[in-house]
């Protein structure tokens, strides 16, 4: 192991935040909202970030490709047929490939810490406090993207009802009775 980079960094925080942030998707009752599509798009994009850093991480086999790689390229197909699935309303289908790209993300973070001289569990055995630190961090991102998603998610894409928005586009609202969200277009 070569220690830390800023690519690994990178590459350790977003894994960490679309563990959590995959968690708060699939744990909501609510499935298909504004906040689950937002909350969703923000996991779609850092898995793929995850999934293709990967590909420039390669100190398992001394500058090699290694079956690790065979889960990020299965990763990736399994977020474009979920993405695919979800535009086409195929809602099992979207969550097969979601709740499996998840799972083997789970199975990444469980390979990465469970094996002792891999840099996470070095870090935090020689680094405690930096490792508090970064976990702290983590979850503070990964909760505030939580409530951002929640916020965005009360808002349409294209709706130009956002909070500030003058009074005169919001004249010919409606109230959507689900959300309790005025909403213009409907």
């Amino acid at each position: 192991m070569t220690g830390w980079t800023p690519l690994l960094a990178a590459h350790a925080a977003s894994a960490l935040i679309c563990l959590g942030l995959g968690a708060h998707v699939l744990l909501r009752r609510t499935k298909g909202d504004g906040a689950h599509r937002a909350a969703g798009w923000c996991w779609v994009s850092g898995m793929t970030f995850v999934a293709t850093s990967s590909f420039a991480i390669r100190d398992l086999r001394d500058g090699r490709l290694s079956l690790l790689h065979v889960l990020s390229v299965v990763t990736l197909v399994s977020l474009v047929l979920g993405v695919r699935a979800a535009r086409r309303h195929d809602v099992a289908g979207h969550r097969a490939n979601m709740r499996g790209s998840y799972l083997g993300l789970v199975g990444a973070f469980l390979g990465a810490v469970a094996v002792p001289d891999r840099t996470i569990p070095t870090f935090v055995v020689t680094q405690p406090l930096g490792a508090l630190a970064a976990a702290t961090a983590t979850a503070a991102t990964t909760a505030g993207l939580a409530v951002l998603s929640r916020w965005i998610g009360r808002y349409r894409p294209g709706s130009r009802t956002l909070p500030g928005a003058p009074a005169a586009v919001r004249a010919g609202a409606r109230d959507d009775p689900r959300e309790g969200v005025e909403r213009v277009g409907r």
